[in-house]
């Protein structure tokens, strides 16, 4: 069964662009990974610094003990202190219904 990773981040105004630097190839790379099956950025309307990260994989294991540790994630998580004003929001949640 999927699930996917909805995480929000409150980025500091000065780190938008740094932060979209630094996630963008972890994005590229991670679209080739086999278990891998979506992923959607947004940004609030409202709020230009407010991103929504939603990544749906095919397996909760993979994620935790192989993704995570991807060696193209190491720059992007050693910096989040720097680029977020708060922690990062993550939340888990598994599909009911798909349309395409």
């Amino acid at each position: 069964m999927t699930e996917t990773y909805v995480i929000t981040f409150h980025v500091k105004p000065e780190q938008r662009v740094r932060f979209r630097e630094l996630l963008d190839p972890v994005l590229d790379a991670m679209r080739h990974e086999d278990t891998f099956v979506h992923a959607a950025l947004h940004v609030d309307p409202e709020d230009p610094c407010v991103f929504q990260l939603h990544e749906t994989w095919r397996d909760r294991d993979d994620v935790l003990n192989v993704q995570l540790k991807r060696p193209y994630r190491d720059a992007w998580h050693s910096a989040l202190d720097s680029l977020l004003a708060m922690p990062r929001d993550i939340r888990v949640w598994q599909p009911l219904r798909a349309d395409p």
